[in-house]
């Protein structure tokens, strides 16, 4: 009998880590298994469409995700460990394995129950690196979270991250988990849901007179560095003649949640900064956009910028090839293993100079948009493809359920 397998997230909504979540279950779930996505908030207007496939449930989003603006990590943990709790005591569900992601605070009590549970822990990245420590109380604050996720994700009784380069980090971070070789499962595409027909028409999203248009999708976050987009377009204006240069748009669609305080801030800041740079008219801001907008996008756009430095995986430029999109990325992190320089696009380093540089090729010469297209969906249908991911995660499922 397949496994029942219980999926723990903190936050069903947009990102990265929410479509490795869904394409996890469903692959389960399409392999017999009985799947349900526990988590502390789920929106079905704020989430991929693939959610209202599976059994999601929500449980413990009236506790507070940060408090005055502060304190999310915490936050989160306890939202969690809430989670963890209701599941065990209250819920009544039964399950043979767990899948946990992001947060491994609630393991403990997993282990801890009357009929302890196999868990598999899915690094992403350890949280202690990505949090910001300005200050002394800061530090202080972050000391014993920093502790506990490490000793935490330790007690998974499997251990598998996305990127060989979120392997090297884990090793060298989780320096008491020295004994631990986590394994790579590397994030996948459902090609279904890219083979989708779609309307051409970018509705009204980019000016007609834009021939040529670049697109960003990442969430509007300072560390995804949206900036250095706005910055290559400004320096690409001084490689462009006038007339190329009334051919060009950007896109930046991005995720965006009002309860984030950055999200909101950091949208209106690169607003400004357009402003600035005087090309606001040559850049359409996008947040929230649906499944059939990014289709859309990705269908008529000549080139995806990716900026964000030392991204863990990163599953936007899996997206871009599979569409025939080439791939401007950094030169950094998970697109060194997705990205073939000169070949499926080009890594540079994070500077605007280098970007503007690459851009300028696929305006120049317009051949490339096709030719590297191409060799990026031929790179993903073989070395990222649903059913390579399925085979692997299955594994990983039963050994835990023996």
């Amino acid at each position: 009998m397949a496994p029942k397998v219980l999926f723990l997230h903190p936050d069903l909504g947009l990102g990265g880590a929410e479509r490795l979540v869904l394409d996890a279950a469903l692959a389960l779930q399409a392999r017999g298994c009985h799947v349900e996505i526990w988590t502390a908030h789920y929106d079905p207007e704020r989430c991929f469409a693939e959610s209202q496939r599976v059994t999601v449930v929500c449980a413990g989003d009236w506790l507070p995700r940060t408090v005055f603006g502060h304190g999310a990590a915490l936050c989160a943990y306890l939202r969690m460990i809430y989670l963890v709790l209701y599941i065990i005591f209250l819920s009544g569900i039964e399950f043979d394995v767990v899948f946990c992601d992001q947060v491994s605070a609630c393991i403990p009590f997993l282990k801890l129950a009357r009929n302890p549970k196999k868990v598999l822990f899915y690094c992403h990245f350890p949280d202690l690196l990505l949090a910001q420590r300005q200050s002394v109380l800061k530090r202080i604050y972050r000391a014993p979270i920093d502790w506990m996720e490490e000793k935490t994700t330790g007690m998974a009784d499997c251990i598998v991250v996305n990127s060989c380069f979120t392997a090297n980090v884990f090793k060298n971070t989780f320096t008491s988990l020295s004994y631990v070789n986590p394994d790579v499962l590397y994030p996948s595409l459902n090609f279904s849901t890219f083979d989708t027909i779609v309307d051409a028409d970018l509705g009204g999203l980019v000016p007609q007179e834009r021939k040529q248009t670049f697109l960003s999708i990442n969430r509007y976050e300072r560390k995804k560095n949206l900036l250095l987009a706005l910055e290559a377009l400004h320096d690409l204006r001084g490689r462009l003649s006038a007339h190329e240069w009334e051919k060009i748009h950007l896109v930046l669609a991005g995720g965006y949640d009002e309860r984030v305080l950055e999200n909101v801030e950091y949208y209106e800041e690169l607003k400004n900064i357009a402003e600035k740079l005087d090309i606001q008219d040559h850049v359409t801001f996008l947040r929230s956009f649906s499944d059939e907008e990014k289709l859309c996008l990705l269908c008529n756009c000549i080139c995806v910028l990716y900026t964000p430095s030392n991204e863990h995986f990163g599953i936007v430029p899996l997206e871009a090839m599979y569409m025939c999109c080439p791939v401007i990325a950094v030169n950094s992190g998970g697109p060194l293993e997705t990205v073939v320089n000169n070949v499926t696009g080009f890594l540079c380093d994070p500077v605007p100079a280098q970007f503007s540089e690459a851009m300028e090729k696929f305006v120049k010469t317009p051949s490339l948009k096709s030719s590297m297209g191409m060799e990026g969906r031929t790179r993903v249908k073989e070395r990222f493809s649903s059913e390579a991911f399925s085979n692997q995660l299955y594994q990983y499922i039963c050994k835990l359920n023996q």
